[in-house]
């Protein structure tokens, strides 16, 4: 399975005279943006997916077209479980990538407005959920902390934990998010109890 990155913090339990660590894995805050539809979506509207995450502008002549066409591709993978696999671009760029350029720029490139959001909004939001939550700068050393323009991919377990940061014009990385996206799907989730016997 895709290891866990970050943790908050370790806490002791002691039971029957033996001290246990339990590790309290970093978990994504909620949030709140707007996406390509000019709708107003959360991070707690995608309960129990797996999230392919990442940052991105319209107007960037660079990366972003490519890592665009690369998300796509791994959109139209995973389109037959795609109840399961969701797919998140924020825009470092908010204050010039309005809902409706974003539209443009998703209708440019074929995706599915369903199963995958452009997402807009304060940019000091945006930029909080890069650095503190899915922790880009870490993910990325060379990236500019001012400009979050990073090629990495990030996935988020159905809790909403990092397990994974992917170079997304690499194709052998690219075939490894792919096989952990799958991985994540089959993870079992361990505060369901099991059920004994058929009860």
């Amino acid at each position: 399975m895709p290891k866990r990155y970050f943790y908050d913090s370790v806490q002791n339990n002691t039971s029957y005279g033996k001290t246990t660590s339990d590790t309290i894995w970093h978990k994504v805050r909620n949030f709140s943006l707007t996406n390509q539809l000019g709708k107003q979506v959360s991070l707690s509207d995608l309960e129990g997916k797996i999230i392919v995450a990442d940052f991105f502008f319209t107007s960037c002549p660079s990366i972003c077209p490519t890592l665009t066409r690369n998300m796509k591709r791994l959109q139209d993978a995973f389109n037959k479980t795609d109840t399961i696999v969701r797919f998140l671009s924020f825009s470092v760029d908010p204050v010039r990538d309005s809902a409706q350029k974003l539209k443009k720029y998703a209708d440019k490139y074929g995706i599915n407005h369903d199963t995958w959001w452009m997402l807009t909004g304060e940019k000091e939001e945006i930029y909080d959920i890069a650095k503190k939550e899915f922790k880009a700068n870490v993910a990325d050393t060379k990236v500019d902390t001012n400009f979050i323009h990073t090629e990495y991919f990030f996935i988020l377990d159905k809790d909403r934990i990092v397990r994974g940061w992917y170079n997304g014009m690499d194709s052998t990385h690219l075939n490894k998010l792919a096989s952990d996206v799958v991985l994540l799907m089959l993870e079992k989730d361990k505060k369901k109890k099991r059920r004994l016997f058929g009860s």
